[in-house]
């Protein structure tokens, strides 16, 4: 997995959950083409660093990477944004302005929230995905693009396909290749892994030396974070800026993280699960989490961390094997060069 980090210029997404290992890998495999990647995920989850990644991994990494959300403008203003206009095609229009699609040129053009594209302009894109053809507004010369589409959408498209809310043709042009992003809830083990890291840069942006109380880590770790990781950060930044001592307590959480309970084991088992499967499972989140926190403590050394685990080097690294944890991500940035 440290391979395919190094590949994708992927440091800012952290975890080891497998999951987010299948993510790295379908990033490796098609970074370098030329097909539409649609990456779909829940707010907060990492969408635009996906896209990133997919970018600075491509031929392309040497030109822009453009980004803009269709849910962030009205129409009118989106159509000019994206297409650019011509002078005198509305009011306000004074000169000539390029769009971003002009502005993508060579590079990739990511469009965040395709699912807010108003119906107008999901015919010109799709126009746009099968030409690579488009025209200015005001304008009917048509202008050729040279980028790359990558698009993201926290909403089911297929949803506003059948509600009529979306192009069934543009939905096919986009998915090419689909990447699902995980909620954070679906990978518990990685939010202490997270939380330490966004720690460290909180710690180095605000001047401090804060760290995590045995009963803060409960907390964060049996809340759901519906705003995902973008929440998980904020959260942290502002205990940091509340708390009055190194220790960041229970009291610097906002309230709705206090209030939260962990969720039974058996609510993440498949139904009609037995007890022997419900069991295994239970067993083999309690290994990962385990030897997970262990190699972190270990800053990534697995000799040191097989023996607090009292585990031979062995039988530790099998472990570790198993369960898709490379060391190398918790050793310090020297120790990796």
């Amino acid at each position: 997995m440290a391979d395919l980090r190094g590949r994708c210029r992927f440091e800012q997404i952290l975890g080891t959950d497998s999951r987010l290992v299948e993510v790295l890998r379908r990033i490796s495999q098609v970074a370098d083409s030329e097909v539409t990647v649609l990456i779909q995920g829940e707010s907060g989850t990492g969408k635009e660093l996906i896209a990133s990644a997919l970018h600075w991994n491509s031929r392309r990494r040497d030109h822009p990477f453009v980004a803009i959300n269709c849910g962030a403008f009205p129409e009118a203003l989106l159509d000019s944004e994206l297409f650019g206009h011509v002078r005198g095609a509305f009011t306000g229009a004074v000169q000539d302005k390029p769009g971003w699609l002009e502005r993508a040129k060579g590079g990739t053009l990511f469009l965040d929230e395709i699912g807010e594209m108003p119906p107008t302009l999901q015919v010109k894109m799709l126009r746009v995905l099968e030409s690579r053809e488009y025209s200015r507004v005001g304008s009917t010369a048509l202008r050729k693009g040279d980028f790359r589409v990558v698009a993201a959408t926290h909403r089911n498209l297929e949803e506003r396909v059948r509600e009529g809310a979306f192009r069934e043709d543009l939905l096919y042009r986009l998915n090419v290749v689909e990447i699902a992003l995980p909620p954070l809830r679906e990978r518990r083990s990685d939010i202490l892994l997270l939380a330490r890291h966004f720690l460290t840069e909180l710690n180095r942006k605000h001047g401090c030396e804060r760290r995590l109380s045995p009963a803060v880590e409960r907390l964060l770790q049996a809340y759901d974070f519906p705003g995902n990781v973008r929440q998980l950060q904020n959260t942290l930044e502002r205990a940091v800026l509340v708390a009055t001592g190194p220790e960041l307590r229970a009291e610097d959480l906002p309230e709705v993280i206090r209030q939260a309970r962990p969720s039974p084991a058996s609510d993440e088992l498949p139904e009609g699960a037995d007890f022997k499967s419900a069991k295994q499972r239970v067993l083999e989140r309690f290994e990962r989490d385990y030897v997970l926190r262990c190699i972190e403590r270990a800053r990534g050394n697995i000799s040191e961390a097989s023996r607090n685990a009292g585990l031979d080097f062995k039988n530790f690294n099998e472990k570790l094997r198993h369960h898709r944890i490379d060391p190398l991500r918790f050793r310090p940035a020297r120790a990796r060069e």
